[in-house]
């Protein structure tokens, strides 16, 4: 058993990097284009709130598999989208829809006076709500961010599908090669744990640093 680990980690610890990396890029990903979306809900006119309501319809309805297989066979053939770029879009694109309603909530839960105090200030609309406005509202979003993160990281595993060798790829064939599935799929497992402990600490210790001990007085 101790030769089979001795064997897999190595091999496993690349296919580890791979998760990271994909589960770094589609987070990053899904912030931008949820930021983007959870302003044109909070802030746009008509059209914009209903074309960011829907697009977080659709995709929140849509299995993350299946969205993969969208990016991957139809789009990312059309302009030779690597595995990788494709998986990692395909999550990001995932993770926005409900990154979307965490920062929607998250900038609806600064009091509007902070607008307004801004605006009496001279601020343009457009000033006060990056500077005034998105800093809290990073704060507030960082506890339901954190649950997002560490669903994407499980949800890398799903870029095996299209043929990414990540860790449970690996995993799958490294358990062929050695014949010891249950051991193997095992420290897979661990690993991921380790991963999803690790970015919820990471990200608790954020929202410590970036605490504000005066705002949470005043609410």
């Amino acid at each position: 058993m101790l030769k089979a680990a001795s064997e897999a980690l190595p091999y496993l610890a690349e296919g580890t990097m791979y998760t990271i990396a994909i589960s770094v890029i589609s987070l990053f990903v899904g912030l931008i284009i949820g930021v983007l979306l959870a302003m044109m809900r909070v802030y746009g006119g008509r059209l914009a709130r209903g074309f960011a309501s829907l697009y977080i319809l659709i995709l929140r309805g849509f299995p993350s598999l299946v969205t993969l297989f969208i990016v991957y066979f139809v789009f990312a053939s059309s302009v030779n989208l690597s595995p990788f770029l494709a998986g990692c879009f395909a999550l990001g694109v995932t993770s926005s829809a409900y990154q979307a309603e965490i920062f929607r909530g998250a900038i609806q839960a600064v009091s509007q006076g902070q607008m307004m105090a801004a605006r009496a200030l001279g601020m343009s609309r457009w000033q006060a709500i990056v500077h005034i406005i998105l800093p809290q509202a990073f704060r507030n979003a960082i506890p339901g961010w954190s649950n997002e993160a560490a669903v994407v990281v499980k949800d890398s595993s799903l870029v095996y599908a299209v043929g990414l060798a990540e860790l449970l790829r690996r995993s799958q064939q490294v358990a062929a090669r050695l014949r010891a599935p249950l051991l193997i799929f095992a420290i897979a497992g661990l690993i991921y744990f380790l991963l999803t402990f690790a970015t919820n600490r990471l990200l608790s210790w954020l929202e410590e640093r970036l605490r504000i001990p005066q705002m949470l007085e005043a609410r």
